[in-house]
């Protein structure tokens, strides 16, 4: 199995306070690997340093090596935007441009020169939203704002807009939590179709969702990586008393 995303001895401080705690983990090509644990574990925190996100906080100090396919992307002449482009994002709550639908799926691709204006970005558009099982409901809309649409159909816009780059991995950061059942259901097959094509890495607070997309879970505890294996062994034999109180619900 081909690792996409290596991540040896990160560390992550807000200033004086340690948030994530020499962290150790091989992240799958083409596996939705699913982080979990309590509020405030550090499992966001893990997800934005595979971006750079991290950067973005002024008292944020990192240590250690994060290799996306045997580069690390914290060397000194890798380009940040290049890495965002690489590695994409997808959040919490949806967050289309306050633009038209096609333009929320145009506008990175062509200002980083991946297509020209005219029939290339038409169809860029289109496989885009057609990837992100939302094109026969805004077909007719391109020009509506993105705004405009549910919930629901604005994340799975925003995940159309990051395929729209052509990523190697996906991040998301609890795509779901702000959803209804229906729409979530929609995100979730989303996410086990696009795994054929990406490398995916959630970060979950349902743990039933993760038994039910995660091929692999990582299981984080106050800043520390604690187990990490295939999902069925985490969910039915931790190898950590820790993790198995909280599977059960003894904390958390």
């Amino acid at each position: 199995m081909d690792v996409k995303v290596k991540i040896e001895d990160l560390n992550l401080w807000y200033g004086a306070n340690q948030a994530l705690h020499n962290i150790n983990i091989d992240l799958y090509d083409n596996k939705i690997t699913a982080l979990i644990g309590a509020s405030g574990c550090g499992k966001s925190t893990f997800l934005r340093c595979l971006n750079r996100m991290n950067d973005l906080v002024g008292s944020a100090r990192i240590e250690g090596n994060v290799l996306v396919e045997g580069v690390d992307i914290y060397d000194k002449s890798i380009d940040v935007v290049s890495v965002r482009k690489r590695v994409g994002m997808v959040f919490q709550q949806p967050n289309p441009f306050p633009k038209s639908i096609y333009e929320n799926i145009a506008y990175a691709p062509l200002k980083h020169g991946i297509v020209k204006k005219g029939s290339d970005c038409d169809e860029l558009v289109e496989s885009s939203l057609k990837s992100a099982g939302i094109w026969d409901e805004v077909k007719e809309k391109l020009q509506a704002p993105g705004t405009s649409l549910s919930g629901g159909q604005q994340q799975r816009l925003c995940i159309a807009r990051t395929i729209a780059v052509k990523p190697d991995v996906i991040l998301m950061d609890e795509p779901t939590s702000a959803l209804d059942p229906i729409s979530t259901e929609k995100i979730e097959a989303l996410m086990l179709e696009l795994k054929e094509k990406y490398t995916i890495i959630t970060v979950t607070h349902n743990m039933q969702q993760a038994a039910r997309i995660a091929d692999y879970t990582a299981f984080f505890h106050l800043g520390e990586l604690i187990e990490y294996d295939e999902t069925e062994t985490i969910f039915v034999n931790p190898k950590v008393k820790k993790t198995e109180d909280y599977i059960t619900g003894r904390f958390g």
